[in-house]
């Protein structure tokens, strides 16, 4: 059988285009493998909400992405998951302030004590310009992209002795565990004990043991880590509102292209929603969990540990680093 010019012409231009469509389909057909990497225990919101995270953006972009969820530092160990991220070892992690800090020093205004009233109050600082310029800053110095902000709680102290506790010098001595960083040390520092860091993975066992004499987490996180078991006292310090970014490696984020950016926010936005409203529903009503438990609960004078926290800050010289007048209008949110 014979081929005329014109057949030819269509089957060449037909096969050309099959060619040029080619790697596109390869890639339309491989999802974009994420795997997210976190400290927190299986059973806390943070874990909940990444869940929601890989559920919905799965369902928003189908077949786009593949995510993989793995908590209590189950794929990387606490506090390798930032040089992880950078060396293109991991996807996505929670990213807390403290880590922005070791490599952007200036920003540990951000992870300092006392400086968030309240969850509303950190929400608004990170939508706002400020926290514009902080993902921004991230995003240059770091090579991490900042997805969307997540409410990890507020801090409180948790002793395995009963003691009354009401001001700094009643926690002198205690081996208090703290993740590790120069920022949680000066902060365990102003509050008075003897910090400890320690990835929280270890700290039942190290509490069990004695190895230390109490931890500070967000009262759901010290639920579901079952810190009850081995503690007799919660001092209701607040030392901490504390926000953790879901965070992906830069290099990543620019090779998704602009819809792929958009499912990833909007699956980011609600993972934070489910984590947050919970964990705030969660903390209005966990102190009476805790009583039933046995555990007692203690009111302290909280401006006297707001002045040691203020005070251990400026003799570390680690507020002369905060660039001036940042820490005032981060306060002025309103």
């Amino acid at each position: 059988m014979t081929m005329d010019k014109r057949t030819f012409t269509k089957i060449a231009g037909a096969l050309g285009l099959a060619a040029a469509l080619a790697p596109a389909l390869a890639l339309a057909a491989d999802p974009i493998k994420l795997r997210v990497s976190s400290a927190a225990a299986d059973t806390d919101w943070l874990s909940g909400g990444l869940r929601v995270f890989k559920e919905q953006l799965e369902k928003l972009a189908p077949g786009k992405f593949a995510v993989e969820v793995y908590t209590g530092s189950s794929l990387f160990r606490q506090g390798t998951e930032v040089p992880a991220l950078q060396r293109g070892n991991l996807e996505m992690s929670t990213m807390t302030t403290f880590e922005v800090e070791q490599q952007i020093p200036e920003f540990s205004v951000f992870s300092s004590g006392y400086l968030f009233r309240d969850y509303a109050h950190a929400r608004k600082v990170f939508d706002s310009d400020i926290g514009k310029a902080y993902f921004a800053e991230v995003a240059r110095k770091m090579e991490l992209q900042i997805i969307e902000p997540m409410y990890l709680g507020t801090r409180q102290v948790n002793l395995r002795d009963g003691r009354a506790v009401k001001t700094p010098a009643d926690l002198s001595g205690i081996k208090l565990r703290v993740p590790g960083g120069p920022g949680w040390v000066a902060l365990g520092k102003g509050l008075g004990v003897t910090p400890t860091p320690m990835a929280v993975s270890e700290v039942y066992l190290a509490l069990k043991t004695g190895a230390i004499d109490g931890q500070e987490n967000p009262l759901p996180i010290t639920k579901a880590n079952n810190f009850q078991e081995v503690t007799k006292t919660i001092v209701l310090t607040s030392h901490l509102v504390q926000p953790v970014f879901l965070t992906m490696a830069k290099k990543k984020w620019d090779q998704i292209d602009a819809a792929g950016q958009q499912a990833v926010r909007q699956a980011a936005r609600l993972a934070a929603d489910y984590n947050d409203q919970g964990r705030i529903k969660e903390e209005a009503e966990i102190v009476d969990f805790f009583k039933s438990k046995g555990l007692t609960i203690q009111t302290p004078d909280l401006a006297a540990f707001r002045a040691s926290v203020d005070k251990e800050y400026a003799q570390a010289g680690i507020a002369a680093k905060w660039p001036k007048g940042l820490k005032e209008k981060i306060e002025a949110v309103r």
